[in-house]
């Protein structure tokens, strides 16, 4: 059975903060998103606009907190006063009978390849299979989005396969999707 909390925890490890997002957040979830790889490879439109953002933090966060559709956080880098917001992490997509969740996530784009999105990965992986009792998260990447892909790898997550024609584009074409996994049984945690 799944625990499902009632509220987004606060979850901290070295310089990664995953936290609740925030009113303060919306500014910088609408900025990071005008980042053209973020909607290439992801559900974010391409046309995202402030009111996005804020739809996203005032309505549909709470909502898929409540619906048990979507657990989301804030990703912060930093110590102390000197965090600064650097993306979205969450899970979605579950199947809470069957213990599964898809883990989802975005960086900005001026803390890529610091390492923040995969310590990010291995804490929700690490809080999905200690606290809520998953016992299976997977990933499903674009199989063009090398640096999520390597990302994953470098979290613990293993590649299962390529699923031909999972997704589509917001331009319409048809694309092939990575699927990535991690197992409790195998995970090695933090």
């Amino acid at each position: 059975m799944i625990w499902w909390p009632s509220e987004v925890p606060t979850l901290t490890y070295g310089l990664i903060t995953l936290r609740p997002l925030e009113e303060k957040d919306i500014p910088n979830i609408f900025k990071s998103c005008q980042d053209p790889i973020i909607p290439k490879f992801t559900r974010v439109p391409f046309d995202y606009t402030l009111a996005h953002a804020e739809f996203f933090v005032r309505e549909k966060t709470p909502k898929s907190i409540a619906e048990k559709t979507e657990l989301a956080f804030a990703i912060d880098y930093g110590n102390g006063n000197e965090r600064e917001f650097a993306g979205v992490i969450s899970f979605h997509s579950m199947d809470l009978p069957d213990l599964v969740a898809e883990l989802g996530y975005w960086i900005s784009a001026d803390v890529r390849g610091k390492g923040v999105g995969t310590t990010a990965a291995r804490m929700l992986t690490n809080f999905g299979f200690e606290s809520m009792g998953f016992e299976r998260i997977e990933a499903l990447v674009d199989v063009e989005n090398s640096l999520s892909r390597r990302l994953l790898v470098s979290a613990g997550y293993t590649l299962e396969g390529i699923l031909r024609k999972k997704s589509r584009r917001y331009d319409e074409s048809q694309i092939d999707m990575a699927m990535y996994a991690a197992l409790r049984d195998e995970w090695k945690g933090l």
